[in-house]
């Protein structure tokens, strides 16, 4: 017999596909034209609003609506917009409508979209993620013990265990890059790309060994990315190799974290903080 659970996410996943859909058709009308990274004040998040950012954020709306006026229920929250019921709360829908802002504004083609369904507030209560790479349609997503996928395709972490390509995100490189040096120094290779949702799914999909995001981030930068590379095999714990399943969502900053492709790279990342073995 189905689980009803399942239904709901496959059901919710199409919905996602279709809203991924919709914000890369914005976003390639939007860069067609001027203004697009002028900033329009602060979003709900903390973080500058840009017209992209707003672009993006009506396109879900404007799914997430037409679900609503169809029955859904659901409670919806974004980096921008804040928090928003649609009727009970019998569904939590988080959105970060451009992950990687900074990349659109500049044209590095490294940006996406990223979507949450969860049946509660803590991010072990996370059954859907979706991440779409805007800048190329790829199309990452996961359902709770059913796997990780890639446009369609089951999808793995590597199992190298090595520190052979580490990433990190440094939102303020002052500050970020000095807390990290004591990986990075360990890696045979570093790259710094610009969007948390993206770099997760990188390391699923075994293009990445290990992540470090050294500042306190926010749940709808990281819990689709969790989701996937938790269901392709990975490994997400903070600095002190702490699990993440009670991190609350919501718009508030919570804890830096690191990711691995496997059991043996976690214990060298971690390790890496002592000095390279």
């Amino acid at each position: 017999m189905e689980n009803p659970v399942d239904r709901l996410n496959f059901s919710w996943l199409s919905a996602f596909k279709e809203t991924g859909a919709r914000v890369r058709s914005e976003m390639d009308e939007l860069f067609k034209g001027k203004g697009y990274g002028k900033p329009l004040g602060k979003g709900a998040g903390g973080d500058t609003t840009l017209v992209l950012d707003r672009k993006a954020e009506d396109a879900i709306l404007e799914t997430l609506e037409k679900l609503y006026a169809d029955g859904e229920q659901f409670t919806f929250i974004s980096e921008e917009l804040g928090e928003r019921r649609f009727g009970r709360e019998d569904a939590v829908i988080l959105a970060d409508p451009i992950d990687g802002s900074n990349n659109a504004k500049y044209g590095i083609p490294f940006f996406s979209t990223a979507l949450v369904m969860a049946k509660g507030r803590k991010l072990s209560d996370v059954t859907l993620g979706y991440i779409i790479n805007l800048s190329n349609g790829d199309e990452f997503w996961a359902i709770k013990g059913a796997g990780a996928f890639k446009n369609g395709i089951r999808i793995t972490t590597s199992d190298r265990t090595e520190l052979g390509m580490v990433n990190m995100e440094a939102a303020s490189p002052k500050r970020d890059i000095q807390k990290a040096i004591p990986l990075l120094s360990c890696a045979r290779k570093v790259r710094c790309l610009g969007s948390t949702a993206l770099d997760l799914a990188c390391l699923a999909a075994g293009a990445t060994d290990a992540l470090i995001v050294p500042s306190a981030s926010r749940s709808f930068d990281f819990s689709a990315g969790w989701l996937i590379a938790k269901e392709a095999g990975g490994l997400l714990t903070d600095l002190s190799g702490n699990q993440l399943d009670d991190i609350p969502l919501g718009l508030e900053r919570t804890t830096p974290f690191v990711g691995a492709s496997n059991k043996t790279v976690l214990e060298k990342v971690l390790k890496a903080f002592g000095g390279c073995s």
